[in-house]
């Protein structure tokens, strides 16, 4: 292919300059192109890199091109309304037409296959609940023993995208509809930014490995700066980030390119280098001193509610982060269960694909040991992993959460249209890129609305769910009110597939045969799996 194209742009060339020659100067414009195309086959010859532009010159580059273009003409051409990936068509227009307040319904019934393996309904009752009669902003209260400002959440709550990752648009447009809608907004591992505190919405503080926000130059906890920022009242819970559902295990490097000024001040780092997020937190070792150092956010704070968000990954692990619980009376006021199919963040295909429990069977584990520990009394739980709709929530909330956590579906009610370009800084929509050129189209007055309205709607069709199934609470959502399709000709409640644990019974030493082994791994003065471990 090379020869002949050596071949045809010479000769390509030639008869284009001599028909500017000898027929009309207009022919110049072709001589132009032809040799402007000459230039790059040449330069494709020669280059090393790209193997397929080296043997096919100028046509090479189509594959690039069209690689490209895939995913957007997949999207919009070939996909199904119900075969995208990671969230499809029907999902992703509920929420763009909650946001926008245009008709939600959909026609002519349901494209879900109803007798696949692995579909799941909730149940109904005969005698439902009249919305009126019903709570249309259902709230639960966090904050336990040692909580001396607790805090009355939405059960839908925006999850944690720090600024950096997100836009300062993205991050006031979220604010602004927290603030509208009287529901949370998580700020992320990067820190507390003038646009998570521009428009007033309440905000729970999120502390990562690397202590952005309250550091110290060395990267090491730094409490007098946590102490002065925690007790800003529009901070209303604090979170401690253990792992999240995108790279569990995993750190995080801000680019210096990425390092603005303005990141830096936020973050309290030298601007312009390049920061790594470690994997691990400096500020304590053991799940002993986990629960103490909770216990030190919380009297740093005034007293404000207190959590640790986690990705479950070594059962014995948490096994033991509950252990160190019961032996020190220490409890976090609430725990964030994240699910290996989160989330915004960038992170490697090995992590995000391989990585973490997805939030189903971790949020079960979690509920089945704090209630076997006899703690769950102590403990909200929050559940965040592609919860999308109000039967997301109504599923979750009977597994065991207590209230919701949403990143992405957030993402979509401020204009997301899943280009998947968030790694790349060239988000077309402006949320996840710092781009300015890019940011300008994201106007956050619209879009905090948008916010607010997909927020008011999923909760409003959470309550008509609730009341479907007979029931005025969402407390009383059981796992018995979720089934689950098997087989062709078999369907299970959630309460067969994921049994219940009585409440204090594994202190009593009654340990389910999944779980014993994690028990005798799990051990509260380190972490991780030990061979000497008596099993």
């Amino acid at each position: 292919m090379r020869i002949q194209f050596y071949i045809i742009s010479t000769i390509s060339l030639l008869i284009s300059l001599a028909l500017a020659i000898f027929l009309s100067s207009n022919w110049y414009v072709l001589v132009g192109i032809v040799f402007i195309l000459t230039v790059l086959g040449y330069y494709d010859t020669f280059q090393t890199r790209h193997t397929v532009m080296r043997n096919y010159p100028v046509l090479g580059r189509l594959r690039y091109v069209l690689e490209d273009l895939r995913p957007k003409m997949y999207q919009y051409f070939i996909e199904s309304d119900i075969d995208g990936r990671p969230f499809n068509r029907v999902d992703r227009s509920t929420v763009y037409q909650r946001a926008k307040g245009v008709r939600d319904t959909i026609p002519f019934g349901t494209q879900l296959d109803l007798y696949a393996e692995g579909y799941e309904w909730i149940c109904h009752s005969i005698a439902p609940k009249a919305f009126d009669t019903l709570d249309h902003d259902p709230r639960i209260m966090i904050g336990n023993k040692d909580c001396k400002q607790p805090y009355s959440t939405s059960i839908l709550n925006i999850s944690a995208m720090s600024f950096g990752a997100l836009s300062a648009a993205a991050v006031e447009a979220l604010n602004g509809g927290a603030k509208i809608g009287n529901f949370a907004h998580n700020t992320g591992e990067g820190g507390l930014s003038d646009y998570h505190l521009k428009h007033g919405g309440d905000l729970i503080w999120q502390i990562g490995t690397a202590y952005f926000g309250c550091r110290t130059e060395e990267g090491n906890f730094n409490p007098e700066l946590f102490a002065e920022k925690s007790k800003h009242p529009h901070v209303k819970m604090i979170e401690l980030k253990i792992s999240q559902g995108a790279k569990p295990g995993h750190g995080g490097i801000l680019p210096a390119e990425k390092n603005s000024e303005e990141i830096a001040r936020v973050r309290h780092i030298e601007p312009h280098t390049k920061v790594m997020s470690p994997p691990y937190h400096s500020a304590f070792d053991t799940p002993k001193e986990m629960m103490k150092f909770i216990q030190k956010l919380r009297d740093l704070s005034g007293g404000k509610p207190v959590g640790f968000k986690l990705c479950i990954g070594y059962k014995s692990e948490f096994i033991s982060i509950c252990q160190a619980m019961v032996e020190l009376d220490i409890y976090p006021d609430y725990i964030a269960v994240d699910g290996g199919e989160g989330g915004t963040g960038a992170a490697p295909p090995e992590f995000s694909n391989y990585v973490g429990a997805p939030l189903i069977d971790g949020l079960d584990f979690v509920h089945n040991i704090l209630r076997g520990m006899g703690v769950r009394q102590h403990i909200k739980i929050i559940a965040s992993g592609k919860i999308t709709s109000a039967f997301h929530i109504a599923r979750a909330v009977a597994l065991g959460a207590d209230a919701c956590y949403q990143a992405r579906g957030m993402m979509l009610s401020l204009g997301c249209i899943q280009a998947l370009l968030c790694n790349t800084n060239k988000c077309p929509t402006g949320i996840t890129t710092q781009d300015p050129k890019l940011t300008v189209g994201l106007v956050p007055e619209d879009k905090k609305v948008r916010v607010a309205s997909y927020h008011e709607k999923t909760i409003k069709n959470f309550v008509e769910l609730l009341g479907a199934t007979g029931l005025d609470e969402s407390k009383n959502l059981t796992r018995s009110h979720i089934y689950r399709r098997v087989s062709l000709n078999d369907m299970i409640t959630y309460e067969e597939l994921f049994p219940s644990i009585k409440p204090g019974s594994m202190l009593n030493g009654v340990i389910p045969e999944k779980y014993k082994m994690d028990f005798a791994l799990a051990d509260k003065t380190r972490w991780g799996i030990h061979p000497e471990a008596e099993v």
